[in-house]
């Protein structure tokens, strides 16, 4: 159970964002951030000091990218108590600044999504067909709603992906893709109980649970990149395609192709040996 005093502060806080006009995603993780901290500390949010806070940030099994996000949530969480008049510092700065290093690109391999896709019922394959062929988040496969959603043009389908931020794009379907949702019964693509359909959460278990040891979801977007990049070489697209606001990150996501790499290395090999 959550202290009284945690529930009316992270009420309160999340009445503030809702006023700032964050997204629900981003106000469901703060949320969750909170609430795992909550559960962990034996006093009130406002009696917490740097020192408690550091501790219970240690004890914890975290990458680095889940740090540096638990952090900027209670750093917006105190400023934020800092302006209500709630507390007098802003405790979470006492946590050290996680920097951002540059992740190598971990596409899932064909022989893995073929896997998950024979394991997988029809409604976890449409969700492991929208990571893998048009490169969705989780938070946006679990938000898909064909009536609202799909658009009919002279060339064929496209979607309205919600993404991170509450930024939208449109993408387009390959017609077999679009044909599966158009089949699909009105209202959300996956139903439930988050606001109408899944949680993200629960659409990022479904599929690492049909994935082998090690893959998650998240893969199968490394691995759109990835082939996307390698077909046309245009990261602008890759990056548009993703709804990243940086190409800086879209190139994380983009595995260099070895087999062009090894070409050019032979090349480069046998004209020194001309020279020789």
């Amino acid at each position: 159970m959550l202290d009284q005093s945690w529930l009316e502060a992270i009420a309160a806080y999340d009445a503030d964002q809702v006023n700032g006009g964050k997204p629900k995603t981003t106000r469901r993780t703060r949320r969750e951030h909170l609430q795992h901290l909550a559960r962990r500390v034996k006093v009130g949010p406002w009696e917490l000091t740097g020192e408690l806070l550091s501790e219970y940030a240690s004890a914890q099994e975290w990458s680095p990218e889940t740090r540096r996000g638990r952090r900027n949530t209670f750093v917006s969480f105190y400023r934020w108590g800092v302006r209500a008049g709630k507390v007098a510092e802003v405790v979470a700065e006492a946590l050290p600044k996680i920097p951002v290093h540059a992740a190598r690109a971990r596409p899932a391999p064909d022989r893995v999504y073929r896997e998950a896709i024979m394991r997988a019922a029809p409604r976890e394959g449409l969700m492991l067909r929208l990571a893998a062929e048009v490169g969705m988040r989780r938070a946006e496969v679990a938000q898909v709603h064909p009536a609202r959603d799909l658009l009919e043009d002279l060339v064929g389908w496209s979607l309205v992906v919600h993404g991170k931020g509450g930024r939208e794009r449109i993408v387009p379907l390959p017609g077999s893709l679009a044909r599966a949702l158009l089949d699909l019964p009105p209202g959300f693509a996956f139903p439930g109980a988050d606001g109408g359909h899944l949680s993200p959460r629960y659409v990022g278990r479904l599929l690492a649970d049909l994935m082998p040891d090690g893959w998650t979801m998240h893969t199968l977007r490394h691995r759109f990149a990835t082939r996307l990049y390698a077909l046309k070489t245009d990261l602008l697209m890759v990056q548009e395609s993703l709804g990243h606001a940086s190409p800086t990150t879209t190139r994380r996501y983009v595995e260099t192709d070895r087999r062009r790499m090894r070409t050019a290395i032979e090349e480069l090999s046998q004209s020194d040996v001309r020279y020789g």
